[in-house]
């Protein structure tokens, strides 16, 4: 048994946010079940998106981020996040992060991106993620008020009513049982607030731009416990992943385009015309159905981005990563279009929140990718996502700091142990690997960026017995970082498929062939899925 002011599940931009601006009044507990930088913060290229010209305009910033979002984007919120968001952006400055400025150096050097109507993306080169996280990381460790915690996966969530038999009202989290991969003991940690930001669910798609940790934890352990979660169906696929049978899951930043970028087809030809009147700084959703469009056509296996107009000295000192990793491969994209898929990307769903990030648990909040905050809509604009964590982090904070005085005083419940019972060692991991990839080919090719009605209920039979053969392992075997994982990746593909079938309409990032026009009438609302 451990316990904690505040436990914090993931490590990336919101939860590293969220710890710092906390940790002045309480004592701080951050878990994540890798190392402390296996984050999709860290591979994030392109930047963070914010008014920060007097050339640019807030009403601006949000009517792009409504345009984006296809309907489905809460207002309010959209206007709290771009307002806030100059002053996050700024102190993101202030802790280090060395985002590019102009030659004088006293304003931010600002980058273009598809659906942006202006240059509003603050950025360091193409590396921006990595930059972010080194900066905070940094902060987190020297402060003593912060635990970190890696190799320690997050199992499921104490709930009142679950582990003590009682409750007050509206249900109650306690904390979560957790995972110590290095000793294979499940601990009982207890926690007046848990706050889950573990990032999304690109591995339960075949091919994806995100790291091995997304799978879905944070929402399907949520979701568990009672929660509300919200437009799932909404999957963005980037559009541009690098097509390399060598280079894993590495993604053409949304800035290349911005910077004049053209997707060509392999006959040369700069096809996205054909398929949005933007061309290729069309929103996201858009240029990946015209490139799955393009290749279906055709048969290729992938489109070509040519950036080879702008010469090599540009593009060595604005994408330095991309050029060089580029060039590890054998392609040198000055001379040479770059071979690009589209790839699972971002969760545009997640943990339903309030505009303070709390969930419809008490005491459970989520941030970042794993909350649904009504910002992103039916698709979420570039750049606004690392936006959307610095903003809900601190409002996170300045609800915890209101609460502080009455949560602290909460008495520590009688928590159950975890128990094994009569549970064994799995001897066979094929049993977990095989299910693995049969879920992630079966929502590439069913559940992906165009769907039909009969993809979808094939979808859900053949995912049936998966899931009643991965809660039978769940019981019968000690738990491993590959059985957990297996267990949410399954259910969070469950969630998915209920999402997309629900939605008979095509809006933003859900495609489906037999209902292919908008229905505001009917569907102008989040999908909101509860556990019964």
């Amino acid at each position: 048994m451990y316990s904690t002011d505040i436990l914090i599940i993931g490590s990336g931009v919101a939860g590293l946010s969220f710890a710092l601006k906390v940790a002045p009044f309480v004592r701080v507990t951050l878990i994540t079940k890798k190392k402390r930088a296996d984050t999709a913060t860290n591979l994030a290229q392109g930047g963070v998106a914010a008014v920060l010209s007097a050339k640019d305009r807030l009403e601006d910033h949000s009517k792009d981020t409504l345009i984006s979002g296809d309907g489905l984007c809460h207002e309010d919120i959209v206007r709290l996040v771009v307002e806030e968001g100059p002053d996050r952006v700024r102190e993101l400055a202030d802790l280090g992060v060395n985002f590019q400025r102009n030659a004088i150096g006293d304003e931010f050097d600002l980058g273009m991106e598809g659906g942006h109507s202006a240059r509003r993306v603050a950025h360091a080169k193409d590396l921006t993620g990595r930059e972010i996280e080194t900066a905070l990381l940094a902060q987190v460790y020297a402060n003593p008020q912060i635990e970190v915690l890696e190799d320690h996966m997050a199992i499921d969530l104490l709930i009142e009513s679950k582990v003590t038999g009682q409750k007050e009202g509206q249900d109650r989290c306690l904390g979560a049982y957790v995972l110590n991969c290095s000793t294979g003991e499940v601990e009982t940690w207890q926690a007046k607030v848990t706050v889950l930001c573990s990032g999304g669910c690109g591995k339960v798609y075949r091919y994806t731009t995100n790291p091995d940790i997304a799978t879905g934890d944070g929402v399907v352990m949520a979701w568990r416990a009672g929660a509300q979660v919200a437009n799932l169906e909404f999957v963005q696929f980037h559009p541009t992943c690098f097509f390399n049978r060598e280079a894993k899951n590495f993604l053409i930043s949304e800035a290349v385009r911005g910077e004049g970028g053209i997707l060509r087809n392999q006959e040369g030809i700069a096809f996205m015309k054909q398929y949005d009147s933007r061309c290729d700084l069309a929103t996201r959703d858009a240029v990946a159905r015209g490139i799955d469009a393009e290749m279906k056509k055709s048969g290729a296996d992938c489109v070509y981005l040519d950036i080879t107009h702008k010469g090599r000295d540009f593009l060595q000192q604005r994408f330095p990563n991309i050029y060089g990793t580029c060039l590890k491969y054998g392609l040198d994209i000055s001379t040479h279009p770059i071979p690009v898929v589209p790839a699972a990307h971002y969760m545009c769903g997640g943990v339903q929140v309030d505009r303070w990030g709390c969930s419809s648990i008490r005491n459970l909040l989520a941030l970042g990718e794993t909350a649904c905050t009504g910002l992103h809509g039916a698709n979420r604009l570039a750049s606004n996502s690392l936006l959307e964590a610095v903003v809900f982090a601190h409002r996170a904070a300045q609800w915890l700091e209101r609460r502080w005085p009455e949560l602290k005083s909460l008495s520590q419940a009688k928590v159950q142990a975890w128990r094994t019972g009569f549970a064994r060692s799995i001897e066979e991991n094929v049993l977990i690997s095989y299910n693995w990839d049969q879920v992630r080919q079966l929502m590439w090719d069913y559940v992906g960026i165009v769907r039909t009605q009969k993809r979808l209920q094939l979808a859900a039979r053949q995912l049936a017995p998966i899931l009643a053969e991965t809660k039978e392992h769940f019981h019968d075997y000690l738990l491993t970082p590959d059985l957990i994982e297996l267990r949410n990746i399954v259910l969070i593909a469950e969630l998915i498929i209920q999402s997309a079938s629900l939605r008979q309409e095509s809006r933003g990032l859900h495609f489906i062939t037999d209902f292919p026009e908008k229905d505001d009438a009917l569907f102008g609302r989040d999908t909101v899925l509860e556990k019964n």
